[in-house]
């Protein structure tokens, strides 16, 4: 019966057995290959009732012992115990039902043990059935409710109540609803019925077919019961006990817990073998119970894991990704509820606070809380109440069975449960919080040991060595990898139950202040615990060189947990590893096992400590190396100190060393390492640091990573030069500069093949993922084990070096042996910065290379696969979650090549996910990178010094759990250098600082300002820094926020002390604001000004990180408090912000970094993507206005052919605004979701209330301007009036004489040519008749005006005539030079000053007055030779200035002369004359303002210029004028429509048919009008929409006119486009136009025509049909015909009328429609074959359209070059004008002053260099071009920027055109405008680099 109670207290009490198995024997798998392996040997585990007759069969021993247990079923207890409750007809209960297959009320089920080799009692209480029947004193585990599909809800509710009832409240705890359905049926929806019962849960639901004969529905469901089983305390429900039995299970629940108390002593059963009786042969008995025991630990290891839901993760490990991600808080003080324990003991493992192993815990289920209650002690009430309560040992309490998790259990189940890199992270972190590590640990299955050395590799430790020399003391700092050191070790055992605790003796030793070794008597402590025994843990003591120090050297102190005499394997490991070995025990007896432990080890060489508890002796040498001690009635101080000097003496004299990685030597042991995986990631990695041993340190670098070094710190410093030219010949030095970046990247491709690279790229590149990662783990690990000897080497020198010049200059000593002191320091620094060698400085590498091959893509002759899979390979990383390098410290660079590549790489593989940029800024060795690290779980390299260089980037992912509270997917953290570097010195540093500040603020979304101390004195430099920094980003508009974090506060919990301190942080922030305004040229009167900012809550002060002083002292929780905290607050503001896609984090890097390159920040920054932005608005502000422009083109023609029909004489606004209101509506509607929805919608909210006020006013102008149109054509048409009603007349009359002359001639014309002779002959008298008291209008003669107008203006004939005669006046807006124009006023200087003669002016005014006056002497005496010596020296600026002057003189005469009703009142010369006489006028007044007088000549050639441009206008207007109101030309233009009409009447036909005609010809001349304004407006829409020089913004536009001028190499074209660009462009799409229609898509043009035609065609058709059967129906007259006819085409056609009289007799109207249908194919046929060059000759034509369209832009050009601003926008203020691509200035003839020589720099070069340029031509005040805004408001609008790039497309022009430039402007490309060798650029250069403008 032992054996059955024993499977009683594990069933019931402990519930170990009916716990779902998470250990991997016991998997789902291998539960049903044991149901298989049952059903063949139903014996294979003793003390398991059998169900098989093969007991029968059994022999021997073995089967005696069975017999007793198989005797009856009803003595064995069941592991399982289900009660079946529900519907009878929930169940079909048959021989094959897996669950239940009998209708008695209890049976064991065979079938189960069949399936899973488990005892599971199912009782039948089906049918509601009286309680009565329920057998009792069972224990229930679960109550399975039975529900049939579709009656669910109804059995549920009355089940619930049911059981409520029969069992009490309690019993729902233990509640499955099993749903059953018929095969066929789906019940899906079921569980969504149950949810609104409050009882029900949703994970303790199963459906399965009523049968429940699907075994894997049965193992389903067994596995969820063994899940409630392990949450529910108790397990099982025991409602139903009598008192008696329940007596009887509190007894065995005693004496389970007296067994788990004592368990140590039999844990490790399986490893020190089975007891022996006197024979030697094994006691049957013991070996059962050893595995009965061994059974209930693991159920008890079971039940832990599921008791920290830990369960699925002992196969399926925890890993670094599960805990590097954003997720729910720790909260800081309230208990955890079980199942957290291990997420919560990691979190706070990570955050760095020690106290994650003492983490308090709430009880989950109200029975285990209301157990927490007071006990009552059962006492009678009398006056000795009290002390029987003392003295009474009985209580009655609800005290939990089950004691809470032992947090060592906890700490060892994670353990278990990681990965390997997750366990290495945990024992790094264990490490930093001085906590023993795991050293042996044993298997939690096989019982194997295994030794974690992989999880030692990241732990470094650094201490200091005391040795005693010549009577001083000497000290040596030591620091590396804890797996190479080799230290001491001692050893610490006991042997058997002690009443002290060993644990806690080590942890005084070590450091009496902090629990190395978790003990007893720590906080959390249970008698109780399942993982712990037979682990040893190991822990260094490691030295701070300091008096006070415990042992002078490191020591490791090893500890054993459990009985040592138990653990045998694993206490011989360590007697033999260690130089000292400390064992505990009580007084020994001869009988004990203990007894032969000591006493072999007394015979062991090795030193050995025998602490006796319960003896009081003191320290007793025994023998040499042997020492005793009692422990009873002592201190542990005492102990600890008389113990520290016994292992200090012992290890004093020679002794072995331990050291980590030989624990890969021991034999018996599983080491970690030996993994395949592990081995594979370390074979790969020795490869590449077998090329690097035996070399030193300092040359690795050059010798394989030559990439990184001089060549790119070259490279980054030219870089850097080119922004910051000097002198005159500017863009000669950048070409040369450019030249030299090149050649660096020349030889940096030359030498990047390097072995170590090829063996890095290929390992990465070929590993499997997990091997991948083990391989950069151990390059990372043994590289810097590699450099560990040397670096500590070159740091003693360099301390001691620096201890020497700290000494020299303490006594003011500058002699030279301080300098050559410092030179030698200066030497080891560099030595020290070559020593340095990384993981980071291998990408570094890959980075260079990769960028040498790609900026030399197309000169390589390297295979691009060589290179360019790099940032591919990167990127994976960086998505796994390693750091990669965003700037180079030591380079102080970005490669952005490499970075914006990796980052591509990164958007293509995750895509375009939002992130929120955290940065950090603040002193070096503040602790940024430690707080980092404590906060998100990173690994940002972290040491003392100098520890971060440049800046670093890390992913972190958000929690799936958490994304709801974020708008963005990942958290980037950048960790950067320190401000303030040791290394840098003087204004280098500040520079560096700034740059690093204002880099690192603009990148981030939030950038945490770490201050390290409380001084605001001491933090004032980098105040000022930050506070410049936030200031550059509010100047270029960026916004990021800020939180200032003061670190190593002595007393953070001191309220009024933090206030006083806020208080003093803000009045320095707002004193450096108003420096920092000065300086950026800014308000800001405070700092709140600047930015955001809270001083109350951006604020938070940290404590120091360690309690204590280092080396030995663990982090202050306190800190790790605030870091919670920290980060709490940090997400808290996150939440608030959308972060930034990574696209956007790619083109902010490009931008700020591009913008530091330069001078000026603020004056150089270009926010690309912003640009990019606001192209792609621009396009869609094109779509929007042409989409209103084609609606009011279309409504403008409709209307236009209402008023030429005579049918609108008035157009009100209100109608055009209506017609206009559903397009406009879409339009505005359309704006809204761009603006609302599109995916940059932050950035396009700037300028919403722009765009969209702009689209208003383009829309009212486009109504306005179509309303000012048609008023006009009404007005035309009215003031025509009268000659329209003229033509009514002489149509009428016309038509009557034509009818009566065939009526007259019908029988005497024999042909048409005697016919066409008669109307000839009559026809000429008709018109006479007609028009005999009317006038003919006279054509001009506008050239004869002109002479005139010249004449009358006092010029002479001869000179008119000349210049007429010549022809150059065509040119006069284009000419190079203008000095053959002008002459110079007397006294008039004609040089100009150079710029030294300016700096030189003052000294030589007296001589330089000498040549004044020889100057003026000579212009007054040789006239001749001084025009010739001016000719030619008009500066650019005077040239541009004439040049504008006739331009605006052009357009003003033009807008004069087109303001004149030519078209409706004629043409005057005295239209002509004004502008003539306003010409001169304004002439007279430019040349008083100028220094020159304008020759005749000019004014002569300007006034034939502008008549010139008029004469065309006036011509076409005057034509127009004579057609509406000259009754012989239009008279004229009838003829041949009535000599047909004529011909008609002759030959007999009938008046349907000559109408039918008449009507014809007018539909011929109406329709081709229609079909080509039509298809202007379609041809227009189409290119606007396909052709790509027309479809994008107005820098889309500028591209392709300049590819055009590049394609045809058209000088003219270019001079024409630099001086006139809106010509020239306007000319680009008359081009561009013309080819397309009739070249490239002339067929696309013609199916646009066609369909127009057809349009037609329908229209005319449909009208003839409708009017044709109206007229019929009212049986209407010619006359309603004609109306009806007309009314029906006057929206499209313009139809002249006809007089209806003269067809009266028209009666037959089908007939007259089949007439004119007749003459409608060959109308359609002349139609389909029109030229599309007929569209000339009328209103609407497609390129008038398009310029209209695109050319409504800004055409402001660059003070400077001349290039035209590229805003689609024509008035675009507040922007700044500005352009991609600037130019040479030599395009536009700048020279330098008194020369000829041509200045070939461009503006953007300029604005990068010390150079200036003069204000006025006629004034010697100059400027720096950096400053170039403050010139004047010319200048301050545009916007100037510094480029790097090649700019080759005008660099091309200059070259290619060098002769025709020269020969244009006059000038010369020599001396300073020598045009550079390296401007050879082809033409195809030239063109694509067009497509760089953006």
């Amino acid at each position: 019966m032992e054996v059955e109670n024993n499977d009683n207290t594990a069933a019931g009490g402990g519930g170990g057995s009916e716990i779902q198995s998470v250990i991997p024997s016991m998997t789902n798998d291998k539960v049903e290959e044991r149901a298989a392996k049952k059903k063949c040997d139903p014996v294979s585990e003793p003390g398991e009732a059998q169900h098989s007759e093969n007991n029968d069969k059994s022999t021997g021993g073995e089967s005696e012992i069975t017999s007793v247990l198989t005797a009856t079923n009803e003595k064995v207890m069941p592991e399982l115990t289900l009660v079946l409750v529900g519907d009878t007809n929930s169940i079909e209960i048959g021989s094959k039902n897996i669950l239940f297959d009998q209708t008695n009320v209890e049976q064991f089920s065979s079938k189960l043990y069949d399936l899973c080799g488990r005892h599971i009692s199912v009782i039948n209480m089906l049918g509601l059935q009286n309680i009565d029947k329920f057998p009792l004193n069972r224990e229930v585990h679960a109550f399975l409710l039975l529900l049939t599909n579709g009656l669910h809800n109804s059995q549920y509710s009355s089940g619930v109540q049911w059981l409520e009832k029969a069992f009490g409240k309690e019993s729902l705890a233990y509640l499955m609803t099993v749903v059953t359905h018929k095969s066929d049926e789906e019940c899906e929806s079921a569980v969504t019925d149950l949810k609104v019962y409050n009882s029900f849960a949703e994970k303790r639901y199963h459906t399965c077919t009523k049968s429940m004969m699907d075994e894997r529905e049965i193992i389903a469901l067994l596995e969820k019961i063994d899940v409630m089983v392990s949450e529910n305390d108790p397990h099982c429900y025991g409602g139903l006990m009598c008192d008696d039995n329940k007596e009887q299970k509190d007894l065995l629940d005693h004496k389970s817990q007296e067994e788990e108390r004592i368990n140590s002593s039999v844990s490790q059963q399986n490893q020190t073998g089975t007891n022996m009786d006197e024979d030697g042969n094994k006691d049957k008995q013991s070996v059962n119970i050893s595995k009965e025991r061994n059974r209930k630990e693991q159920a008890e290891i079971e039940t832990l894991l599921s008791r920290l839901h830990l369960q699925d993760k002992y196969e399926k490990k925890l890993t670094p990704g599960d805990f590097l991600k954003i997720g729910p808080s720790v909260k800081q003080h309230s208990d955890t509820s079980e199942k957290d324990l291990a997420h919560t003991f990691l979190q706070k493992l990570m955050m760095l606070d020690y106290r994650a192993r003492y983490i308090p815990v709430k009880q989950d289920s109200p029975e285990m809380s209301h157990s927490m209650c007071d006990p009552v002690f059962d006492t009678v009430d009398t006056e000795d109440i009290d002390l029987e309560a003392l003295l009474s040992t009985s209580v009655d309490s609800n005290q939990p069975k089950q004691s809470h998790v032992h947090p060592m259990d906890v700490q060892m189940a994670v353990f278990h449960c990681s990965d390997s890199f997750l366990k290495q992270n945990m024992i790094t972190k264990l490490s930093r919080c001085q906590y023993a590590l795991p050293l042996l640990v044993p298997d939690l299955v096989t019982m194997d040991i295994e030794c974690p050395l992989w999880t030692f590799r990241q732990i470094r430790k650094s201490w200091k060595i005391t040795q005693t020399k010549d009577d001083s003391n000497i000290v040596t700092m030591k620091s590396m990898p804890i797996c190479k050191a080799e230290t001491s070790m001692v050893s610490f055992f006991r042997l058997g139950s002690l009443s002290v605790s060993k644990s806690q003796l080590m942890s005084t030793l070590i450091n009496d202040r902090h629990s190395t070794f978790f003990h007893r008597n720590s906080p959390g402590s249970t008698k109780s615990r399942h993982l712990l025994d037979g682990v040893a843990e190991i822990a260094w003591y490691c030295p701070a060189g300091k008096p006070n120090d415990a042992f002078t050297d490191c020591i490791a102190f090893c500890n054993l947990h459990g009985d040592a005499v138990m653990n045998e394997k694993q206490r011989k490991i360590l007697t033999e590893k260690s130089s000292v070995n400390v064992v505990l025990f009580p007084t020994l007896n001869k009988s004990d096992q203990s007894t032969t432990v000591v006493s072999a080890l007394l015979k062991s060489p090795k030193p050995l400590i025998c602490l006796i508890v319960d003896n009081d002796c003191g320290a007793v040498k025994i023998k040499e190396g042997k020492y005793k001690m009692g422990l009873k009635d002592r201190s542990w101080s005492d102990v600890s100190e008389e113990l520290k000097g016994i292992i200090g003496k012992l290890l004093s004299e020679p002794h072995t060393s331990f050291q980590l990685e030989t624990m890969a030597e021991v034999s018996g042991i599983k080491v970690d390492e030996d993994d395949e995986v592990c081995k594979k990631g370390k074979c790969a990695a020795m490869k590449i640091v077998n090329l690097l041993k035996e070399m030193d340190v300092s040359k690795i670098k050059d010798e394989y990573l030559p990439c990184q070094g001089k060549l790119w710190h070259d490279w980054c410093k030219i870089n850097k030069e080119q922004y910051h030219l000097k002198g005159e010949e500017g863009e000669t030095e950048k070409a040369k500069k450019q030249q030299e970046l090149e050649r660096k990247r020349q030889e940096q491709c030359a030498a990047s093949c390097s072995k170590l690279i090829k063996l890095f790229i290929e390992s990465l590149s070929s590993l499997p993922s997990e091997e991948r990662e083990y391989f950069l783990k151990w390059i990372h690990i043994l590289i810097d084990a590699l450099s560990t000897d040397d670096l500590s080497s070159i740091l003693q020198k360099y301390d001691e070096k620096w201890s020497e010049v700290l000494d020299l200059k303490k006594k003011h000593d500058k002699s030279d042996q301080l300098i050559s002191k410092q030179t030698e320091l200066e030497k080891i620094s560099a030595k020290l910065q070559s020593a340095t060698f990384g993981l980071e400085h291998i990408f570094r590498e890959i980075g260079q290379i990769y960028e040498a091959h790609k900026s030399l893509q197309e000169q390589t002759t390297m295979e691009e696969t060589y290179w360019s899979k790099y940032p591919e390979l990167a990127a994976e990383l960086m998505i796994s979650g390693h750091p990669m390098e965003l700037m180079d410290g030591d380079a102080g660079h970005v490669p952005l090549t490499w970075i914006s590549s990796l980052l591509d790489e990164v958007i293509k593989k995750m895509g375009d996910q939002r992130v929120f940029v955290l940065s950090v800024l603040g002193v070096q060795s503040s602790g940024k990178s430690t707080m980092l690290n404590a906060m998100f779980g990173l690994q940002f390299a972290v040491s003392a010094g100098r520890c971060t260089k440049g800046a670093f980037m890390q992913l972190v992912k958000v929690s799936d759990e958490m994304k709801k509270d974020f708008q963005f997917d990942y958290v980037l953290v950048v960790d950067t250098e320190g401000l303030h570097a040791l290394e840098l010195a003087g204004n280098a540093t500040l520079h560096h600082d700034n740059e690093l500040a204002t880099f690192v603020v603009g990148l981030g979304n939030m950038t945490l300002i770490n201050i390290f101390g409380e001084n605001p004195a001491d933090m004032q430099d980098v105040l000022q820094i930050v506070v410049q920094a936030f200031m550059r980003m509010k100047k270029v508009k960026l916004s990021p926020s800020c939180v200032f974090v003061h670190q190593n506060v002595t007393d953070i919990a001191a309220v009024e002390k933090n206030m006083d301190g806020k208080r003093r942080l803000q009045e320095k922030l707002d004193q450096m604001a108003k420096l920092a305004a000065k300086e950026e040229v800014c308000d800001a009167e405070c700092f709140s000004h600047v930015i955001s900012f809270d001083v109350k809550e951006d604020v938070k002060y940290f404590a120091q990180l360690w309690e204590g002083s280092p080396p030995m002292a663990p982090p202050n929780p306190g800190y790790s408090e605030s870091i919670q905290d920290l980060k709490n607050f940090i997400l808290s503001k996150a939440s608030q912000s959308k972060g930034t896609t990574l696209s956007q984090f790619k083109s902010n890097i490009e931008d700020l970094w591009n913008a530091l390159l330069k001078e000026n920040f603020v004056f150089s920054f270009k926010n690309t993507l912003e640009i990019a932005v606001y192209r792609k608005l621009e396009v869609q502000y094109g779509n929007w206005t042409w989409t209103l422009r084609s609606k009011m083109l279309t409504i403008e023609n409709q209307l236009y052919t209402s008023i030429e029909n005579g049918k609108l004489d008035k157009v009100e606004l209100s109608y055009l605004h209506q017609e206009m209101s559903k397009t406009y509506g879409e339009i505005k509607k359309g704006m809204t979701t761009f603006f609302d929805d599109d995916r940059d919608k932050e950035m396009l909210v700037q300028w919403r209330g722009r765009f969209e006020s702009k689209i208003k006013e383009f829309h009212d102008e486009q109504v306005e301007g179509v309303k000012r149109k048609l008023d006009e054509v009404i007005q035309q048409k009215n003031a025509c009036k009268k000659l329209d009603d003229k033509k009514t007349e002489f149509e009428n009359k016309l038509l009557q004489k034509s009818k009566e002359l065939a009526h007259e001639l019908k029988d005497r014309a024999k042909n048409d040519e005697e016919l066409q002779k008669q109307f000839n002959r009559v026809w000429s008298v008709w018109v006479t008749d007609l028009t005999v008291n009317i006038k003919s209008i006279e054509d001009i003669k506008l050239e004869d005006d002109q002479f005139t107008i010249l004449r009358g203006l006092g010029f002479e004939w001869s000179l008119i005539d000349d210049s007429k005669t010549c022809g150059n006046y065509k040119n006069i807006s284009v000419t190079g030079d203008y000095s053959h124009y002008v002459n110079p006023k007397k006294n008039q200087s004609l040089g100009y000053k150079s710029q030294q003669c300016q700096e030189n002016e003052k000294k030589k005014q007296t001589q330089e007055q000498g040549k004044w006056d020889k100057m003026v002497e000579y212009v007054e005496n040789k006239k001749e030779q001084m025009v010739n010596y001016f000719k030619g020296s008009l500066s650019c600026d005077e040239r541009k200035m004439i040049r504008s002057f006739i331009e605006d003189i052009e357009q003003q005469s033009l807008n004069a002369i087109k303001s004149k009703p030519v078209a409706t009142r004629g043409y005057s010369p005295t239209y002509l004359q004004e502008v003539a006489k306003n010409v001169k006028e304004i002439v007279t007044e430019f040349e008083s303002k100028s220094k020159y007088v304008l020759k005749k000549e000019f004014t002569v050639d300007l006034l034939l210029y502008v008549f010139d441009k008029a004469a065309s206008w006036i011509s076409e207007s005057h034509k127009k004028f004579r057609m509406n109101n000259d009754a012989l030309i239009y008279l004229e233009s009838k003829k041949m429509q009535y000599n047909n009409i004529f011909k008609s009447f002759c030959k007999g036909n009938s008046s349907a048919v000559v109408f039918g005609e008449l009507i014809c010809e007018k539909l011929k001349v109406s329709t081709v009008e229609a079909v080509c304004n039509k298809t202007a407006i379609d041809l227009a829409g189409e290119m606007r929409c396909s052709f790509p020089a027309f479809k994008g913004n107005r820098l889309n536009l500028e591209k392709h006119v300049l590819k055009s001028l590049a394609e045809k190499e058209d000088f003219d074209g270019f001079i024409n486009y630099i001086q006139r660009p809106r010509s020239q462009v306007e000319s680009f799409i008359k081009e561009e136009v013309k080819r397309y229609v009739f070249t490239e898509h002339k067929d696309k043009a013609l199916n646009i025509h066609k369909k127009n035609v057809e349009d037609i065609n329908k229209l005319v058709s449909q009208a003839l049909f409708t009017a044709t059967e109206k007229v019929k129906a009212q049986r209407g007259d010619t006359d309603m015909w004609l109306k009806e006819f007309s009314s029906l085409l006057n929206d499209e056609l313009t139809f002249d009328t006809i007089c209806a009289q003269n067809f009266s007799d028209i009666n037959k109207f089908d007939f007259l429609k089949e007439e004119i249908e007749k003459g409608l194919p060959s109308i359609i046929e002349e139609l389909s074959s029109l030229s599309l060059g007929k569209m000339k000759e009328f209103r609407l034509r497609p390129e008038q359209i398009l310029i209209d369209q695109l050319c409504n832009c800004c055409w402001v050009t660059c003070p400077f070059c001349a290039a035209v601003c590229t805003n689609t926008l024509e008035n675009h203020s507040p922007d700044d004008h500005s352009v991609p691509f600037h130019r040479s200035f030599a395009v536009i003839g700048t020279h330098f002053r008194e020369s000829v020589e041509m200045c070939i720099d461009f503006c953007t070069t300029r604005v990068a260099s010390d150079t200036s340029f003069y204000i006025n031509d006629d004034s010697d005040e100059t400027l720096l071009y950096k400053e170039y805004r403050k010139a004047g408001p010319r200048f301050a609008n545009w916007s100037i920027t510094p480029d790097g790039s090649k700019l080759p497309y005008w660099k091309w022009f200059v070259s290619q055109f060098q002769k025709q430039l020269e020969d244009h402007y006059k000038l010369k490309l020599k001396g300073l405008g020598e045009i550079p060798e390296e401007w050879n650029f082809s033409k195809a250069d030239a063109i694509k680099s067009l497509d760089e403008m953006c």
